[in-house]
Parts: structure tokens; C-alpha cells; sequence
């Protein structure tokens, strides 16, 4: 429970926030617009690339996949189940359906396997009750038998995504880390200029409430903020997230911690607002270019990649990335972990070396 002083502060920080007009536009309303200018061209229209393995051969298996070949929504391409496995995998195809060799009119019943990739589920949602009807539709023209087909779902794990479902764990790392450093670096310097902080130092408030109070407010902000952009991506968007959402949230909050700590660090550096905007600069936008916010690290030259791979915003992106979309648990990204781990221990070191309560107040 915080005590009434830092409950206090942690009140006026977020007043202070709301305030600010202008930059809860720049801070929310501009990644929404990029996040729906990508979203809303992504490719919806293109025919689902469908892959057909016809082990059977029968005139009622042809039946099967002369149905889905008049659909438009498909593009039907036939092959090897090695062959459109390993397209399915590689991303080539969306589906690959394999049709027993068991399925003709003689047969009882029948499992037909779907092979898809479990983070496409807008497209596992368009083909199912599809592929159900037109099974359906066969088992009518066989008239005295029960139900012959069944629809089996295998889980196969593709490696590439639409690019939404890419640039949103990206969008969100880089959100985060704007408002954490805009919470704690332009605050110290903000508060320093009005004399805000002299007239703290002279009240019983502690320097850890005035800490604690703002890594609070920017932890209620940053959460309050990602759930708006979140849930628009979900909803409007269609993006699909496979991974937990509590693990995904979990590393948000640490790394608002991380990068709160980096902007003290940053605001006690400064004396002025030119300077911790030159300082802010200076820490966040190589950043935007080298942590694979809107492309993937392997695009970069490979001497740059063990560079990359270390900055902050790298392991925050790399760490959602890998919950929302390849689904893995938070023991699977220890080792994004320990950098974020080991950059709060920087922040910390010299944001308390610097951030002396007398010299930031004067």
C-alpha cells in the first residue's frame, strides 16, 4: 500500500499527464494511425493459398477438391505432403489439406487432416464451416450412411506472419519506452526548472516517495496506453497473439522499470530541456532504426546484429515478440531477462550516482 504522500504524487503525475494535450496525441493517436494504415492494407483480399494432398484418387475425393477449387476465396495448389509441408512451414501456404487415400464411397468413415499454423486463426475461422459444407454436400449424394468425413486439425508452426501481427509487439515496445523516458527524464528536468523539487526537499516527502511515485503514475499510464493500443489491433485489426497476454504484460511492466531507470539516469545527466531532448534523442532513435521495430534484425548488416541485439528496445521488442508471436513461455526468453536485468542495474547505478536529492533539487 503507498502512503499518502506518494499516493499524492502519484495522483498529481498522472494530472500532470492528462494535461498534456499534445502529447497524448503524439504519445497515442500516432501509433494508432500507423498501426491502421498497415492493418487495413494487409492483404485481406488475397485468395487463402490452399495446399491439396489427393491420396485417394476417387471420383468422390475429385468431387472434394473441384468444390474448394470453384471457391474464390482459395487459391488451390495440389501436391506432395512433404512437398506442402515444407511451403506451409516456410510460409509459402496458409493450409495444406490431405485427403486419405480411404475416401470413396465405400468407406464408413474418414479423418481428412488440416495442417495450419495456429497463429492464423482468422483463416482457420474462414475455411472450416467451408470445408465442413462441402463435405457435407458429397455425404448427401451417399444416401443411408451416417456422417463419413471428419475435419482433423493438426497444429503446424509457420515461420512468417502478417506484417501486423509483426509491427504491433514493436510499436508497443517502442511506446513504452517513449513515455517511460518522457516520465522520468523530461519530468526531473521539467520539475527542476519550475522548482518544484526545491520546494519538495523542504517537505517531509522523501526522495523514494518522489521515485516510487513516478515509476507508479508511468506504470499506470504505459499499461493504460498499450491496453487502448492492444485491444485496437485485436478488435479492428484482426492481429493474432499466441502467446500469454499475462506474460506479455509482465514484460511490459519490467521494462518500464528498465527504461524509467535509463530516463532518470538521462534527466540527471541534463541541467536543461535542450539538453536531456538532445540526450533523449540521442538514446531513442538509433534505437528505432537498430531493434527491428518495423523490420526483422536479419535485414540489418551482420556486423551491426551483435550491437543490435544488446540495446534495451531490442530485447523488449525481441522478448513480445516472442510470446505474442511464436506462443513461448517466459522461462524460453531468460536470456532477455538478464539484458533488461543487467540495463536496470545501469539505469540504477547511475541514475543514483548522479540523482543526488540536494544538487537535482537546486
Amino acid at each position: 500500500m503507498l502512503n499518502k504522500p506518494q499516493a499524492y504524487l502519484t495522483k498529481v503525475f498522472i494530472q500532470i499527464f492528462l494535461r498534456n494535450k499534445q502529447y497524448i496525441v503524439f504519445s497515442l493517436i500516432l501509433p494508432l494511425l500507423i498501426l491502421a494504415i498497415v492493418g487495413l492494407n494487409d492483404g485481406d483480399n488475397d485468395p487463402i493459398e490452399i495446399g491439396i494432398v489427393n491420396n485417394s484418387k476417387s471420383n468422390l475425393s475429385q468431387q472434394f477438391v473441384d468444390q474448394l477449387t470453384s471457391n474464390n476465396l482459395f487459391n488451390i495448389i495440389q501436391g506432395s505432403e512433404d512437398t506442402l509441408r515444407n511451403e506451409l512451414v516456410n510460409g509459402d501456404l496458409m493450409i495444406v489439406l490431405i485427403i486419405p487415400s480411404a475416401m470413396d464411397d465405400k468407406v464408413k468413415s474418414s479423418n481428412i487432416k488440416l495442417l495450419v499454423d495456429k497463429s492464423q486463426t482468422q483463416f482457420i475461422q474462414t475455411i472450416e464451416p467451408i470445408l465442413n459444407q462441402s463435405l457435407l454436400s458429397i455425404e448427401r449424394k451417399i444416401t443411408g450412411r451416417a456422417s463419413m468425413f471428419n475435419l482433423v486439425i493438426e497444429d503446424v508452426k509457420s515461420r512468417t506472419l502478417s506484417y501486423i501481427d509483426f509491427l504491433l509487439p514493436g510499436i508497443m515496445a517502442f511506446m513504452l519506452m517513449n513515455l517511460s523516458i518522457a516520465g522520468s527524464g523530461f519530468n526531473v528536468v521539467e520539475f527542476r526548472r519550475r522548482g518544484i523539487l526545491k520546494r519538495l526537499f523542504v517537505t517531509p516527502i522523501k526522495p523514494i516517495d518522489f521515485v516510487l511515485a513516478i515509476v507508479i503514475a508511468r506504470m499506470v499510464i504505459v499499461l493504460g496506453q498499450l491496453s487502448i493500443i492492444f485491444g485496437f489491433a485485436l478488435a479492428i485489426l484482426d492481429a493474432n497473439i499466441v502467446g500469454s497476454v499475462v506474460s506479455l504484460y509482465f514484460v511490459i511492466m519490467l521494462s518500464v522499470l528498465m527504461f524509467l531507470t535509463l530516463g532518470f539516469s538521462i534527466g540527471s545527466l541534463a541541467k536543461t530541456q535542450e539538453s536531456v531532448g538532445v540526450l533523449a534523442t540521442i538514446f531513442i532513435y538509433p534505437q528505432l532504426f537498430l531493434s527491428g521495430i518495423f523490420f526483422p534484425l536479419e535485414t540489418l548488416p551482420e556486423y551491426i546484429h551483435p550491437f543490435a541485439e544488446l540495446l534495451p528496445l531490442s530485447l523488449v521488442a525481441d522478448a513480445m515478440r516472442s510470446i505474442a508471436n511464436d506462443g513461448l513461455e517466459l522461462i524460453d526468453i531468460y536470456a532477455n531477462f538478464i539484458g533488461i536485468g543487467i540495463w536496470i542495474v545501469i539505469g540504477m547505478l547511475i541514475s543514483t550516482k548522479l540523482f543526488v536529492w540536494k544538487e537535482v533539487a537546486g
